[in-house]
């Protein structure tokens, strides 16, 4: 990952990087097999760009982290899950335009405000 400002989470760092954050966190959970993961992949890296400061951007390896994706019954992937300060408030499944995913994170920044 070349985006220092996308956290790599983990079933064991979950709960204190995304559910004990404060504020609005966006994880993608994807697998490295995954065609449209690896599409939606520089789409995140830019939006965790764009949205410094006001949306935290991690990924979740879905392969090597299976308790989480079943926790969240992720059934496919791409899966963007998005968290309030530490609780799930909405979810995105499959390879998403640019567009249509910093208009679910502008929902939710706004929300904020």
């Amino acid at each position: 990952m070349a985006n220092k400002l996308v956290v790599e989470v983990s079933d064991a760092t979950f709960k204190s990087d995304i559910e004990q954050h404060q504020g609005l966190a966006m994880v993608d959970l994807w697998a490295e097999w995954c065609g449209p993961c690896r599409m939606v992949a520089p789409i995140v890296e830019a939006l965790a760009t764009e949205y410094e400061g006001k949306l935290k951007v991690a990924k979740l390896d879905v392969d090597a982290n299976p308790e989480t994706a079943q926790r969240f019954n992720v059934r496919s992937i791409p899966t963007m899950l998005f968290f309030r300060d530490g609780k799930i408030v909405d979810s995105v499944v499959g390879a998403l335009p640019k567009a249509a995913l910093a208009q679910r994170i502008d929902r939710h920044v706004g929300a904020a405000a």
